[in-house]
Order: C-alpha cells, then structure tokens, then sequence
C-alpha cells in the first residue's frame, strides 16, 4: 500500500490525472448540467455533483496509471 500511494503522489502522474480530469470532467459536466447551465442556474442540489463530477475520473486515471506503474515495474499486483 505504502508502495502504491508512494507512486500515487508522484508530480508526472498527479499532473497527468489532472488534465485526464479536467477534460473528461468537464465534458460530464455539460452532458449532465448543462442544460441547467445554459438556462442560466442550477439546481442547489447539483452543485455537489459537479466537484465529483471532476473527482471520479481523476481516481481511475490515478488509479491506471498507478496500476500500469507497478505492473511495468514488477510490483507485486497484490498492493495495486
């Protein structure tokens, strides 16, 4: 685990997940909210979705990225 958060928090891959989530983030976005966007308010109970919106696709990139780290470099799979 220790292994696995070690790599996690490496700048190249930490960078590389923010821009996978900034962009598939905001394409989520604009399908899931942009009608309420455009119309020029949302919902209250949608402003919470939209920090997750950007959030769960910056945990599986982290999370591939960290995953394809390890196996490249012979970690053992069990700590992925």
């Amino acid at each position: 685990m220790q292994n696995w958060l070690r790599t996690a928090i490496q700048r190249e891959l930490v960078m590389r997940s923010l821009k996978v989530a900034g962009i598939v983030g905001t394409i989520l976005v604009f399908i899931n909210q942009g009608d309420s966007l455009l119309a020029g308010g949302l919902p209250a109970a949608a402003i919470w979705k939209i920090p997750l919106t950007y959030f769960v696709p910056y945990c599986v990139s982290t999370y591939a990225s960290v995953a394809a780290v390890l196996a490249k470099s012979g970690a053992d799979k069990s700590q992925v």
